[in-house]
């Protein structure tokens, strides 16, 4: 069997690495608009520069037909993509028009955005979904002064099926996750990515694109594992710093308080890249409360 070294700098995955290649995200585009478009000349991959900060890593943020596009690849639910979203469209929309005046007579046109995520995480989620990002706001308006909204397609298999039969890659990328976990399963991951990989390879999924990229995909999949578990363990563990800081409070009142200000706090750090932070907060009570004052929470 050979061995793979993961490296803790990917910042791709299988996902990214798939749809990166203007034809496949033109075909995904076509799929969800339900149209036939095959000039790929007229797709401009955008880039924002220091985005890591806010751990873009799975993004695809492209312009086509005068829309500005954001399609992100979720593992694990996150219902404040909204919020993430307008920090990003904000910086990127900054950059095309760094050389417009704002103050002339003349309209500045800009290209109309739009989010997607796909998310294919083992935890259960609807077909279709829509965050918004009034929902987080303190007070509820019925008609708010600014608002976004982020459409999420569950493409594990048996969701969507319309969609994925529409994109024959994304099908073949959901069912190369499916084989993934299906391996898993009898043995330990990293073995279970390269019998994946050479499952998938026999059986004609992702053939070319897993033949071609075989070190990398499976060096990121790994990655993405280890990330997915890492995320997982460090809610779990600020949930339990929530429930005992609630317990001390000695209400349920405080113990909502509790987990509301842990979990604020992880998302603060997480947004901010912040992971040395965050793991001397895990430990360290004192230094979570200075936290929470500099973060006012």
């Amino acid at each position: 069997m050979n061995q793979t070294n993961v490296q803790r700098n990917f910042k791709d995955t299988v996902f990214r690495m798939l749809f990166r290649e203007k034809e496949n995200l033109l075909g995904l585009y076509n799929a969800l608009n339900r149209t036939s478009y095959t000039d790929v000349g007229k797709l401009e991959i955008t880039t924002l520069e220091n985005a890591v900060y806010m751990n873009y890593k799975n993004d695809i943020s492209f312009v086509f037909d005068f829309e500005l596009l954001l399609y992100e690849h979720q593992s694990t639910y996150n219902p404040n993509m909204p919020l993430r979203d307008l920090f990003y469209v904000s910086r990127v929309l900054q950059g095309r028009i760094k050389d417009e005046n704002l103050y002339s007579s003349k309209l500045v046109r800009i290209p109309a955005p739009k989010f997607v995520v796909f998310y294919n995480g083992t935890d259960f989620q609807p077909e279709q979904q829509v965050l918004r990002l009034s929902d987080a706001f303190e007070k509820k308006q019925d008609q708010p002064a600014l608002d976004l909204t982020v459409i999420v397609y569950n493409i594990n298999l048996g969701h969507n099926q319309e969609l994925l039969e529409t994109c024959s890659l994304l099908k073949e990328y959901a069912q190369y996750v499916e084989q993934v976990r299906t391996y898993a399963k009898e043995m330990v991951f990293p073995e279970a990515v390269e019998q994946a990989v050479d499952h998938c390879i026999r059986n004609g999924i992702l053939a070319d694109f897993l033949s071609e990229n075989r070190a990398e995909a499976i060096a990121v999949s790994i990655f993405e594992y280890d990330e997915e578990k890492h995320i997982r363990s460090e809610r779990k563990e600020w949930r339990e710093i929530g429930h005992a800081e609630g317990l001390e409070e000695g209400h349920k009142e405080g113990l909502a308080e509790g987990e509301s200000r842990a979990l604020q706090l992880i998302q603060k750090l997480t947004e901010s890249g912040k992971t040395e932070e965050m793991t001397r907060a895990l430990s360290d009570p004192a230094y979570r409360e200075q936290l929470y004052r500099e973060y006012g929470l």
